[in-house]
């Protein structure tokens, strides 16, 4: 089994500034929602094949807590450009020999980076 996608929420009316973070400054590419879905509202992106989708949520409130957590070969540009385009970088150092930080989307919404091949699940066949 593996993760298809994963859905991260966001209020009515957040695509521009999605659009912004995911494509503009993590580097994902939009790519269209199926037309049975357009209606409401929201939008996917992709980068290799980690999938994003975000929906709108009429009663949204940020995950604080829960969060996506994704792999990167280039994460010290990657946290360089996200902080240039002032957005929180908190590097932690909780798990030894594992390089990540979290940052938070237009949203609120918490997001994880970490070192492509110190993430936590690399090491299960």
């Amino acid at each position: 089994m593996r993760i298809d996608h994963v859905q991260v929420a966001m209020p009515d009316g957040g695509e521009g500034e999605a659009r912004s973070f995911y494509r503009d400054v993590v580097g994902m590419t939009e790519v269209e929602k199926p037309e049975p879905l357009r209606s409401r509202g929201g939008c996917w992106f992709v980068r290799d094949s980690c999938h994003v989708h975000l929906g709108i949520d009429p009663e949204f409130r940020p995950a604080r807590k829960a969060h996506p957590a994704f792999l990167s070969d280039e994460l010290e540009a990657l946290a360089e450009r996200l902080g240039g385009a002032g957005y929180p970088v908190k590097w932690s150092s909780e798990v030894p020999g594992t390089d990540r930080f979290y940052t938070e989307d237009p949203f609120g919404n918490r997001i994880e980076f970490l070192r492509m091949g110190h993430g936590f699940s690399e090491a299960e066949p």
